[in-house]
């Protein structure tokens, strides 16, 4: 599979676990994923950071009048302070970290955007990030992809695969039954694209509040080790083939 470009197409979420990251910099091309179904009860509304009695969730709230909407329709609910709670709550459990600082800096900047899209808001999060930890990768909105947005399901993925010249399709795991449901490789490999899924192992590093705690947001990660240091943890739990 080496040199052919690679697509891994992704729906956005917030603050991504160390996983996302890793597909992101495996990809050549990485589609963020924006005009499908949005779900409420999903990665796309919160993420968990790690406190001194465990893991909790934090939340953006979104509007209810356009739920059935597609991700990059809904809005955000800025008649709540969710904003001033994030940030409560970075300060009170992450204010011994080792690298705070920088971090709680950065995050704050951010929050300071005021955006009215929970796209807006998680896109440009995941870029940001991409940005300060040192990954290169193409990122794409499908929304904007104009020649596949007549296609469905797993039609739609190939059609993009192809309008980005991409050879190979790097999934996850979690995905693999709605791919193969009807074939082995499904209508990927139907199409003479390459297709493996995602190997990850969660890395360990040095984390406060006692014990590892696994899949946090990636914020957990930065407030540890800063920025500088954590695209090398992330590639050090890819499994290789």
């Amino acid at each position: 599979m080496q040199n052919k470009n690679t697509c891994v197409i992704m729906q956005p979420t917030v603050y991504p676990w160390l996983g996302y990251f890793d597909l992101i910099d495996q990809a050549t091309k990485f589609v963020i994923y924006d005009d499908v179904q949005f779900s409420k009860q999903s990665w796309q509304v919160r993420n968990k950071i790690k406190t001194s009695n465990g893991p909790i969730f934090i939340f953006i709230p979104v509007k209810k009048s356009n739920l059935d909407s597609n991700i990059n329709e809904i809005l955000i609910d800025n008649s709540q302070p969710w904003r001033k709670k994030h940030l409560n709550s970075l300060f009170l459990n992450y204010k011994k970290a080792d690298y705070f600082l920088e971090t709680y800096t950065f995050l704050e900047n951010f929050y300071g955007n005021n955006q009215d899209k929970l796209l807006d808001f998680t896109a440009n999060f995941i870029i940001e990030i991409c940005k300060k930890i040192g990954i290169k990768t193409e990122l794409i909105f499908s929304s904007n992809l104009i020649e596949t947005l007549n296609f469905r399901n797993e039609e739609r993925l190939v059609k993009i695969c192809q309008s980005l010249d991409c050879q190979n399709y790097l999934s996850t795991i979690g995905s693999s039954a709605y791919i193969e449901a009807n074939t082995p490789g499904g209508e990927i490999v139907k199409n003479g694209l390459d297709l493996r899924y995602h190997q990850y192992e969660h890395p360990q590093y040095n984390q406060i509040h006692g014990y590892f705690e696994p899949f946090m947001g990636i914020i957990d990660l930065i407030f540890n080790v800063g920025f500088d240091n954590s695209l090398a943890i992330i590639r050090s739990g890819r499994i290789k083939f």
